[in-house]
């Protein structure tokens, strides 16, 4: 009998925490960021977490780093040859605003209006977790461009888990406005 009331009890106080679930998201990601200006494809990974405010509106944080690229120079004429070097930029992304969610089933559309900054960085430092430290602690000391990013996106999920990917316009300005098509994928966890 006791094992029977202490199920019940159980059961009676994990239910209503299983429906409310999402009030809280952590996840990761892997980006791909096109800086226009010089053609210039990044890839990079960054994290992000967000908030619950209202039942359709999270605020959310994320941070990425995207490495160094190589990049090819290419000759039409016969006799030349073609040269692979190493960019060494690198870039930071950092962001935070609100999600708006569209729904309430397990695959949600939203939209993302963010802002922040972006430090791009001319560094012949290897791209490593040292790397991507070091990047944030000289932000003051480098050139911090500020950032507006809206994207939309969907994300879904069984229970806990779940997947997400949105794409949008991250546009820095330095000087001008500076358009950038981005896009990121990667799981999350809702708590």
């Amino acid at each position: 009998m006791k094992r029977v009331v202490l199920l019940l009890f159980l059961t009676g106080w994990l239910v209503p925490l299983a429906s409310a679930q999402d009030h809280f998201q952590v996840g990761a990601y892997g980006d791909y960021f096109r800086i226009t200006q010089t053609n210039t494809d990044m890839a990079g990974l960054g994290g992000r977490a967000a908030v619950k405010l209202f039942s359709h509106v999270m605020v959310e944080g994320e941070m990425s780093y995207d490495f160094e690229q190589a990049f090819t120079e290419r000759c039409l004429s016969s006799g030349c040859t073609v040269t692979v070097a190493n960019s060494n930029l690198k870039v930071l992304h950092g962001l935070v605003g609100p999600k708006f969610i569209g729904g309430r089933h397990a695959i949600r559309p939203f939209l993302a209006v963010k802002g922040g900054f972006i430090n791009f960085q001319l560094n012949p430092r290897p791209a490593s977790f040292s790397g991507f430290v070091s990047s944030v602690d000289n932000l003051r000391s480098n050139n911090v461009s500020a950032v507006l990013y809206p994207a939309l996106g969907a994300e879904g999920h069984l229970g806990p888990i779940g997947l997400r990917l949105e794409a949008g316009d991250e546009m820095y300005f330095a000087g001008s406005t500076h358009h950038n098509p981005r896009v990121a994928f990667g799981p999350f966890l809702r708590f």
